[in-house]
């Protein structure tokens, strides 16, 4: 098999959906040699701030010298982000090795019971990890925590970034519901840290830590950000990456009888990460300034709103807002539209897409100038007279846009694979 036969047996998979339960990963994984059983990971989830919390994690902790795996979700162009090794992507012939290796077992499944996509590329990278001799996997959650595929390990700790509403339709329909799929990922006896700040959020996560006996760090987010603590220049804008590298570096100090990381180590860690797409400020040769931020729920367009008050405070930008209908897209509209000296909705490539006409008219609610247009790629093509322009509304948005600029490599097309549907 090779690699573009490989994404296409992943394409493939998606008619599966995505299931919300761990027989199926757990059946596969023991098919493959239980690949779990010979790691040490760091199982993270939350509503926002995943990615930017693991991404520092695994940054600390290869300043620290192990060699560091990161499972993350969605990837922005290439489907190999998913799965690093010391930040190095899978190698394409491994991604068609080991799907190829995998078929076998997944024939063993009746057709009613096939592991989703999201099953396969978690127990592959958990392979990947095992063959690499990972010292430590930092985890993420796809969706939720209690129910994750990625939920049959048993991690040394258990990180919860924040709770806030999103897919209530399979997560449930209040912060304490939300709260508790996320709090599934605490283990027996294993540290919990968590910057949650809500009550109700917080009374869920305390009670279960009680229950199985965790130790519970809460890492206030009002408290002095890391910077304070320790100066040095957080190369991830906002103040809630703040919030994120104080989260990530109270894990490394839970975790020191386990892991010793010493405060140089930290700050090195945290003064080299990097995560693009997240508030990321991109020059280009005809002197205009692209930020491209991946808000696509109402926290995330809270933060940029934050963002662009702090660093930005005397421009008056372009918007290019692309959203997923599946999202809360309409508030976040009604956020963004009066930053903007004028907007320009696009579609998004995913079949979920908000119609640009539909996102274009709430714009107009409290933004007179607004404009539709067919493509991002036609839009870097006309807004040469902007000088700034944030680029928002979806990572599906930001992806293309990276790529369209060149800043990500391209391996043909495979944002495609970030598409999915539960089958609850």
């Amino acid at each position: 098999m090779d690699y573009p036969a490989a994404i296409q047996f992943l394409y493939d998979l998606q008619k599966f959906g995505a299931n919300l339960g761990l027989k199926n990963p757990r059946r596969l994984a023991a098919l493959v040699g239980n690949p779990q059983e010979r790691l040490r990971f760091i199982h993270v989830a939350g509503t926002n701030g995943k990615g930017s919390t693991c991404a520092m994690l695994e940054s600390i902790y290869r300043a620290a010298g192990l060699r560091v795996g990161l499972f993350t979700s969605p990837h922005l162009v290439s489907f190999r982000e998913r799965i690093q090794v010391n930040r190095a992507p899978i190698a394409a012939i491994d991604v068609a090795r080991l799907v190829g290796e995998m078929q076998p077992f997944l024939r063993q499944f009746s057709l009613n019971d096939e592991p989703t996509f999201f099953e396969v590329v978690t127990v592959l990278a958990l392979r990947h990890f095992d063959e690499q001799r990972c010292d430590l996997v930092i985890l993420e959650t796809g969706l939720g925590g209690r129910l994750d595929a990625t939920n049959i390990v048993t991690p040394i700790a258990s990180v919860i970034t924040n709770v806030a509403l999103e897919h209530q339709e399979w997560l449930g329909d209040t912060l304490e519901k939300i709260a508790a799929e996320k709090a599934g990922i605490i283990k027996s006896g294993v540290p919990v840290i968590t910057t949650a700040a809500e009550l109700e959020v917080l009374r869920v996560i305390e009670e279960t830590a009680a229950r199985l006996g965790s130790p519970l760090t809460k890492v206030n987010p009002s408290s002095a950000p890391i910077e304070v603590q320790m100066p040095f220049a957080l190369p991830l804008l906002g103040e809630h990456q703040q919030i994120n590298a104080t989260l990530a570096a109270g894990t490394v100090r839970a975790l020191q009888e386990k892991i010793p990381v010493s405060d140089d180590v930290i700050r090195r860690g945290l003064e080299t990460v990097s995560w693009p797409g997240r508030l990321q400020v991109v020059k280009l040769q005809d002197g205009r300034t692209l930020l491209l931020d991946g808000a696509h729920n109402l926290a995330g367009v809270e933060a940029l709103r934050a963002a662009l008050a702090r660093y930005f405070q005397n421009e008056r930008p372009t918007f290019v807002i692309g959203m997923l209908a599946d999202k809360d897209w309409s508030a976040m509209a009604r956020l963004l539209a009066p930053l903007a000296a004028r907007i320009i909705t696009v579609p998004v490539s995913s079949a979920r897409t908000v119609a640009t006409a539909e996102s274009a008219a709430v714009c107009r609610e409290s933004n007179p100038v607004v404009e539709t247009a067919d493509s991002l790629n036609e839009v870097l093509q006309q807004t040469q007279n902007d000088r700034f322009i944030v680029v928002t509304g979806s990572l599906y948005l930001i992806g293309e846009a990276l790529e369209l600029l060149g800043l990500l490599p391209s391996d043909g097309g495979e944002r495609g694979l970030n598409e999915w549907k539960t089958n609850k």
